[in-house]
C-alpha cells in the first residue's frame, strides 16, 4: 500500500521573507526554529508553526552580543540595574551581554559570584555572561572561579578606572596570568604613568585635558607591558577598548596570543569636537581621541585586527557628569545604542552587515568560547536581531531605558534600526516594546564545560 502524503513540518517559530546574514554573506531564506534552536533554513511555504514572524524588508542577523557592559548592580541601582540594563539591551537589539565585576561589592569570590548568578534569574531580559575581577588577594582562587558556570572570563584593571579593582605591578600581573588558562580581559593603561601625570592638571581644566592626562603613551605603555608578560607566561589576552593607532599596529605582532576590542565610541566620536559639545558626557576611559586614532580604529576594523566591538556601557548619574573635570566620573551609556549606531556605520558604507555580525556575534563567541551562539547555523540558539536598514530614526535621551536617562548620542540621526529581538526562539522585543517577562539565562562557555567534564 502506498504511503500517504507526509505531514507538514512543524516548528515553534518560522521567520519568513527576511534576508539572513550568514557567515558567507546575505541570503533570502526562511528559518525554522524548534525547542529554542535553529532547526532549518529554506523552510517550505507549506510548513506550519505556532508563531510566524513576517520579516519582509528586514535583515535577520544572528543575535548580537555586547561583551562589555557595567550594569552597576550591586551598588549603584540609581543609575542601572541588571533588570534595567538588560531591558535596554533587548530594546537595542541585543540577545546577550557580558557584565563587568567592578560593582560594590566587587565580584571577586565564589560567594559573590553565586549571589549574582542566582540574582539574575527572573530579572534579566537577555542572556548574561559574568566577569570575575582579579585582585592581588584572590590570585590563587582565579583558576577555580574562571570555570564557574556563566563566567566569561577574568577581568584585570591594570589601570585605575571606576571601582577599586586594580592590579598594576608586573609581579602581581604575572601571578594572575599563571593562575588559570582562559583568556584574560584587560583594561590596559599604565597606572604609574597615570599617577605621575596627575599633578599636571587641576580641577576646572577643560574636559579635553582628560585625553591629555590619559595620553597615548599611557595606553601604549600599558599594552606593551601586558604583552611582554603574556609572551613570558603564554597566557592569552583580550585587550579591551583599544583606542590608539600605536597599540593597534603593535598588537598585529601578537595575534597568536592577543585579541582586540574597539568601542563604538572610538569608531563614532573624536576630539576636540566631542569634548566641546558634550563636556563631561564625553569623558570615558580610555578617552576619546583625535581623528588620527579614529581613522586607525576603522582601518583595524577593515583589515581584521579588531575581533570585537563593544559599548563599555558605564552609566553615571547626570548630575555627576556635569561636575567640573576631573571630578566628573568617566563612563558613558551605550548598551541600548550600540546596534543603531553600528547599523548607521553600515549604511554609510564603513563596514558590511556580515562584518558587523562578525564583530558583535561571532567575534565575542570566538574570543570567550561561547557555546551555541555566534552565527546563524542549524543547532545554534535561535537568537536573532531583525533590523530595518531603511528605517531612519533620531536617538534621544527619552528612548533610554537606563535610570540615568541619558546617552552621548542624543540627537544623532541614524539609518538602520533594530525592530525585533528573538532570544532562544522567543520574541522579546518588537518595535520598541518588550514582550513577556524577563527570561534571560547564563551564557554557556566551552572552556568551562570542558574543564568541568575533565574534573
Amino acid at each position: 500500500m502506498a504511503a500517504g502524503p507526509m505531514a507538514a513540518a512543524q516548528y515553534d517559530l518560522i521567520i519568513r521573507g527576511g534576508i539572513a546574514v550568514l557567515p558567507w554573506g546575505e541570503e533570502a531564506t526562511d528559518i525554522g526554529v524548534r525547542q529554542g534552536r535553529i532547526a532549518a533554513f529554506g523552510v517550505p511555504g507549506s510548513a506550519e508553526a505556532e508563531t510566524v514572524l513576517d520579516a519582509r524588508g528586514l535583515h535577520v542577523l544572528p543575535g548580537l552580543i555586547d561583551a562589555h557592559v557595567h550594569l552597576r548592580e550591586p551598588g549603584a541601582d540609581h543609575v542601572e540595574t541588571i533588570a534595567t540594563g538588560t531591558r535596554a539591551a533587548a530594546l537595542g537589539g541585543l540577545v546577550a551581554v557580558f557584565d563587568m565585576p567592578n560593582t560594590k561589592p566587587a565580584i571577586t569570590d565564589a560567594e559573590r559570584l553565586a549571589w549574582k548568578r542566582d540574582y539574575i534569574q527572573g530579572r534579566a531580559f537577555v542572556d548574561m555572561g559574568l566577569y570575575v575581577g582579579a585582585t592581588k588577594s584572590n590570585v590563587a582562587a582565579l583558576a577555580g572561579l574562571e570555570v564557574e558556570p556563566g563566567v566569561c572570563g577574568i577581568k584585570v584593571f591594570a589601570g585605575s578606572s571606576t571601582g577599586d579593582l586594580l592590579v598594576e605591578d608586573d609581579a602581581s600581573l604575572e601571578a594572575v596570568m599563571r593562575n588559570g588558562f582562559r583568556r584574560i580581559a584587560y583594561h590596559s593603561e599604565d597606572e604609574y604613568r597615570l599617577q605621575a601625570r596627575a599633578p599636571m592638571f587641576k580641577e576646572g581644566d577643560p574636559h579635553i585635558r582628560h585625553m591629555e592626562w590619559r595620553d597615548v603613551e599611557t595606553a601604549f605603555l600599558g599594552t606593551r607591558r601586558l604583552m611582554a608578560l603574556a609572551r613570558k607566561t603564554g597566557r592569552r589576552a583580550h585587550i579591551l577598548h583599544v583606542s590608539t593607532a600605536e597599540e593597534l599596529a603593535y598588537l598585529r605582532d601578537f595575534r597568536d596570543l592577543a585579541t582586540v576590542e574597539v568601542l563604538v565610541n572610538h569608531l563614532t566620536q573624536w576630539a576636540p569636537e566631542v569634548y566641546e559639545r558634550l563636556e563631561g558626557f564625553g569623558v570615558m576611559n580610555p578617552p576619546i581621541r583625535d581623528r588620527r586614532h579614529y581613522e586607525a580604529c576603522w582601518a583595524a576594523v577593515r583589515d581584521g585586527t579588531v575581533d570585537v566591538v563593544g559599548s563599555d556601557h558605564a552609566p553615571h548619574a547626570a548630575e555627576l557628569k556635569r561636575l567640573p573635570w576631573p571630578r566628573c566620573p568617566a563612563g558613558l551609556t551605550g548598551v541600548q545604542t550600540i546596534v543603531p549606531v553600528m547599523l548607521d556605520h553600515v549604511s554609510a558604507g564603513r563596514l558590511s552587515l556580515p562584518r558587523l555580525a562578525d564583530l558583535m556575534c561571532a567575534g565575542p563567541a570566538r574570543v570567550y568560547g561561547v557555546v551555541g551562539k555566534g552565527r546563524l547555523a542549524a543547532g545554534y540558539d535561535a537568537d536573532f536581531t531583525l533590523v530595518d536598514m531603511k528605517r531612519r530614526r533620531i536617538i534621544t535621551h527619552d528612548w533610554i531605558a537606563s535610570p540615568c536617562g541619558w546617552t552621548p548620542f542624543d540627537g544623532m540621526a541614524v539609518t538602520g534600526w533594530p525592530v525585533m529581538t528573538v532570544l532562544r526562539g522567543r520574541l522579546i522585543m518588537r518595535e520598541d516594546e518588550l514582550i513577556g517577562e524577563p527570561a534571560g539565562e547564563l551564557v554557556r562557555f566551552g572552556d568551562t564545560l570542558m574543564r568541568a567534564a575533565d574534573a
